[in-house]
């Protein structure tokens, strides 16, 4: 069997997806993968004359159990088929199971999801990584258009504007918990947005990619984060070969939901490195912290997400081994763009490439 590999790209309304999978299958195609792309289901519903704003809420409820249905039966079918190709195979789902979970409300979503014979936990599993587009709405506002999409109700207007918005945080709380969940910003050239899909991508299948440096600063939060996810970070570096840094995490949700990751990062050159993850269950987990490296302590944190005029920050706050440090990172934001700091965060330092901030150097302190 072909090496099969399973990619949902999401977002909000306007967000370049269409654009996107064109440039996805050109590129993987040009490396001898077979991609396959699995059409977006709700649109299919749309077109064919279902609507979204229909005032009849049991029409809307079946609709939604429809697309669930086809969505997951679509998916399957395309993996059969990938099963027998000679070539690794790639399937990029335009929008995925959770996406519906957006739509709909948390009771509707459980009855579906039940009838279907599945729940949320399984169907985050489906998917190797999951690529959210922020939409051009928040951060690009003068790129966004309903003329790509006839069947979207969110007008080019203020309200319009708003309600994509809304819709773009909804859809990112859904996939919240994928070990793989990657927010790809907007960008001042919608080109480095494109790039950035195909670098995320390229991890996944295990393509050498280039060193490249988050932006770090140590800063100080002045005022509340609005719409934030919310987690705690347990961190444990494993011992590893030379030039190889091996790290479990398990990041707790507010909810409860425990995602375990095991990450492998290795050098290759001084320009490349190959990056691996795979969640990993409860009891593997508790295994492999054996391996767990005795000169490094096991780093605590809390870890707050979220989108401000279209770019993606996450803030930790460290609660062990050291206790007064809170630093942000900014998450594909090209060199030469301009970072939009948000005004309930004060920027104290920028420490990006400074090794004494890298969570593997400050496991050490002791």
């Amino acid at each position: 069997m072909p090496e099969i590999k399973k990619i949902v790209l999401t977002g909000g309304p306007c967000a370049g997806k269409t654009t996107a999978l064109v440039k996805i299958t050109e590129y993987f195609s040009g490396f001898g993968y077979k991609v396959f792309n699995v059409p977006e289901v709700p649109t299919i519903y749309s077109t064919a004359g279902w609507n979204y704003l229909t005032p009849n809420r049991d029409l809307y409820y079946q609709g939604e159990r429809a697309i669930l249905e086809t969505q997951l039966s679509l998916e399957d079918s395309f993996l059969h088929l990938a099963e027998v190709c000679t070539k690794p195979v790639l399937i990029v789902c335009d929008r995925g199971t959770m996406d519906i979970s957006a739509y709909i409300k948390p009771e509707e979503w459980q009855e579906i999801t039940a009838m279907a014979g599945t729940n949320p936990n399984e169907l985050l599993e489906r998917y190797d990584a999951v690529l959210h587009l922020v939409s051009a709405a928040d951060g690009a506002e003068q790129y966004y258009t309903t003329a790509t999409n006839a069947t979207r109700y969110e007008q080019a207007n203020e309200e319009g504007l708003r309600i994509a918005r809304e819709l773009d945080k909804k859809v990112i709380k859904a996939w919240t918990g994928h070990p793989h969940l990657r927010v790809i910003n907007n960008h001042d050239d919608f080109e480095n947005k494109l790039n950035r899909v195909l670098k995320e991508i390229s991890k996944v299948v295990g393509l050498p990619q280039p060193v490249q440096e988050e932006r770090v600063y140590l800063v100080e939060i002045v005022g509340e984060i609005p719409e934030c996810s919310e987690s705690e970070i347990t961190q444990t570096y494993l011992v590893a070969e030379p030039g190889c840094e091996v790290r479990l995490r398990r990041r707790v949700f507010s909810g409860g939901k425990v995602v375990n990751v095991h990450r492998s990062k290795k050098r290759i050159s001084e320009t490349e490195d190959i990056e691996t993850e795979r969640r990993i269950d409860n009891n593997l987990y508790e295994q492999m912290l054996q391996q767990a490296d005795p000169y490094r302590s096991t780093i605590k944190k809390k870890r707050q997400s979220f989108i401000w005029k279209g770019q993606f920050f996450e803030i930790d706050t460290f609660l062990s081994p050291v206790n007064n440090l809170v630093m942000m990172e900014t998450k594909g934001i090209a060199q030469q763009e301009t970072v939009n700091f948000p005004p309930f965060v004060k920027v104290l330092e920028d420490v990006t490439g400074n090794p004494r901030y890298l969570n593997y150097n400050i496991a050490l302190t002791r």
